[in-house]
């Protein structure tokens, strides 16, 4: 009875502990924050729209270590957002993607992995304007390592791609791939 104890109580913690988010970010206060499409696809990596100067300082108290802006250069912010995200302690990247030129691209796709693969465990911000954009990324992305078109899709959305518009040019664009 003993021995039964004990096992289901080393079953009962292991399952408790995988239950547990790992993540290091504070992901209350970034909810809190009501930043635009905010998602939280993995443990160290946020998916977001265009974050304010206020939201990248509740970005940067929460743990979040870079910033990877997918907008391009002709997108205004409202405010210099590499100064603002360097006076906070954060990276800066940009990776200029835009939707009508042809920017969700197998190119763009891996220089957004390269640098999650680069920051892995640390904390992430990826943002555009909405957050659709770096959900098509994710897509392709996933498109090119091998899973489903639908598959792809999905996982685009659950990183932010909400627009049926966008997400039909994606799946157009890799069917013809």
């Amino acid at each position: 009875m003993k021995a039964l104890l004990r096992f289901s109580t080393a079953v009962l913690v292991v399952v408790l502990t995988a239950c547990v988010s790992t993540s290091s970010l504070d992901l209350e206060a970034l909810n809190a924050a009501e930043i635009n499409n905010f998602r939280a696809p993995e443990a160290e990596v946020l998916s977001t729209g265009q974050p304010t100067a206020d939201q990248l300082r509740v970005m940067a108290s929460s743990g979040v270590q870079h910033v990877i802006n997918l907008r391009s250069p002709g997108e205004d912010a409202g405010f210099d957002e590499r100064a603002a995200v360097e006076s906070l302690g954060m990276t800066y990247h940009n990776i200029p993607v835009s939707v009508g030129d042809g920017g969700i691209n197998g190119e763009n796709a891996q220089s957004l992995q390269a640098l999650l693969d680069q920051f892995d465990g640390e904390g992430v911000v990826v943002h555009c304007a909405t957050g659709n954009r770096v959900g098509a990324l994710i897509s392709v992305s996933e498109f090119s390592a091998g899973n489903s078109l639908d598959g792809s899709i999905e996982e685009g959305a659950r990183w932010g791609m909400t627009s049926e518009r966008l997400q039909g040019l994606v799946r157009e664009n890799l069917s013809s791939n």
